[in-house]
């Protein structure tokens, strides 16, 4: 009896260790939410005011009031903001929905797999991304929100195949109506169209045998242990496995809103999600000795390394840019451990160029697999940020006669941008170099890096903005 006793006085000092962590990471957390909210004219009613028998991590939403006083009770309003360290009960899924309840081990996995550790946890950069879209029947109808971030890569991306799905996936009759079939869309529109985004890149990293979609459950699934940094997110997934693309893109659509909500979490949701669908030993297996896991620090947030960029555009979790397999170094030597590139070729490309890898002699060249997608439809990094490059043509793959002159569409993900750029290329008749500029000194602004980026792909080309000042 007494070692019984003993055992569950344990467990009790371990659920109340997990109890204070989350409530020391939310004090930890206030000055910052504090700043943040008087930035903003808001005052931030905190936790510490409640009686704390009362206090419940997934209420934060409701400490935060933009004019009640402190002696009204305090009530959601629509122009509240909501606290995003926990999802609101509204964007949880009631364990009875079914799925598999993540388990302590898969936990420390994904952790592992995106970290390299258990202890690092998503920040509050991180935790607020969702994929939110631009105003409906507008100019970027089209558009997802993604400001500057770690998770603006994986919204760019899904971008990418938001704009393949509405030019050229649709079963109606918009398609193949170019540019006006992007400013004609309309919220539902922009549901299915994510939805639909968000499946594909699924199923293309289960091999197109299957595919995971994670939700979160209102209650844990399992008691975080000690040596295991709780964030009150991973320790509730609830795993849902398909069998066929048509099902899990149905689901993700029955349950859009834990992608696209504010507070949901969406974009870290939808990571999970991927790496659950590529598998873990699989995703081990994609990877070679220059990367071990899919972020890293930068400048004090978490980025995403190119092995993750390669998943989300090929389904493969491939860390370097060229073509194939690489066995043996510049010199002919064969390699210890060979270095795995991009295999196929995929729907949407990937471009890249960086001015400061140019300085330092160490841009990556990117092979034709992603130079060259199916579709022409690009996500561009340029200097670490990440836009997207497109044609409503899908004839400038595989008719050369077009890649004379021909018009490429140009949108950034910034609030910033209120119409899609169009920029005319032309690869045929000048050198861009003998162009003049009025602009002497910034090189910046005498060869925009967006148009550096597009003559990695058409080499020489000149290009013009149509009348707008380059920009980005």
């Amino acid at each position: 009896m007494e070692k019984d006793t003993d055992n569950t006085d344990i467990h009790k000092r371990k659920d109340v260790n997990s109890e204070l962590e989350d409530i020391l990471r939310h004090i930890a957390d206030l000055d910052s939410w504090r700043a943040l909210f008087n930035a903003r004219g808001l005052e931030l009613k905190t936790f510490a005011k409640r009686p704390p028998e009362r206090y419940n991590a997934e209420e934060d939403a409701e400490d935060v009031s933009g004019s009640a006083s402190a002696t009204k009770p305090l009530r959601p309003q629509a122009h509240q903001l909501t606290v995003p360290y926990s999802i609101p009960r509204a964007l949880a899924v009631h364990p009875s929905l079914g799925g598999k309840p993540v388990s302590p081990e898969l936990a420390v996995s994904l952790r592992k797999t995106l970290f390299g550790n258990v202890f690092h946890i998503f920040n509050y950069e991180w935790k607020k991304s969702c994929f939110k879209f631009r105003e409906p029947y507008s100019a970027l109808s089209y558009a997802l929100e993604a400001e500057r971030g770690g998770a603006r890569a994986i919204q760019m991306v899904v971008q990418a195949n938001i704009i393949k799905y509405l030019l050229f996936s649709r079963k109606d009759d918009s398609v193949g109506y170019g540019m006006q079939s992007l400013e004609e869309v309309d919220e539902k529109e922009q549901e299915h169209a994510l939805a639909s985004a968000l499946a594909d890149i699924l199923w293309t990293a289960g091999d197109e045998q299957a595919a995971t979609v994670t939700l979160v459950t209102s209650e844990r699934c399992f008691t975080p242990v000690l040596d295991y940094k709780s964030d009150s997110f991973t320790e509730r997934l609830q795993l849902f496995n398909f069998p066929r693309k048509e099902d899990t893109q149905r689901f993700i659509y029955e349950h859009i809103q834990c992608f696209k909500e504010e507070g949901s979490h969406g974009v870290i949701l939808f990571l999970y999600s991927l790496i659950l669908s590529r598998t873990i030993d699989r995703l081990r297996e994609d990877l070679d000795k220059t990367t071990t896991h899919l972020l890293q620090q930068s400048l004090g947030n978490f980025v995403c390394r190119q092995a993750l960029l390669n998943l989300l555009l090929t389904g493969r979790a491939s860390p370097n840019v060229f073509n194939g397999t690489l066995l043996y170094d510049e010199n002919g030597d064969l390699l210890e451990h060979p270095l795995h590139g991009v295999l196929a070729r995929s729907d949407v490309g990937y471009l890249h160029w960086s001015r400061e890898q140019v300085k330092q002699g160490k841009l990556p060249a990117v092979g034709s697999m992603l130079k060259t997608p199916k579709l022409p439809v690009w996500v561009c990094s340029i200097n670490d940020t990440y836009s997207i490059i497109f044609s409503p043509h899908p004839s400038l793959l595989s008719d050369w006669k077009m890649e004379h002159l021909f018009n490429l569409y140009f949108y950034n993900g910034q609030s910033t941008q209120t119409c899609t750029a169009l920029l005319t290329i032309d690869t045929h008749s000048h050198h861009w170099e003998v162009e003049k500029r009025d602009v002497q000194g910034d090189p910046e602004k005498r060869f925009p890096s967006v148009e550096m980026t597009i003559r990695t792909k058409w080499e020489g080309a000149a290009i013009d903005w149509n009348g707008i000042g380059p920009f980005y």
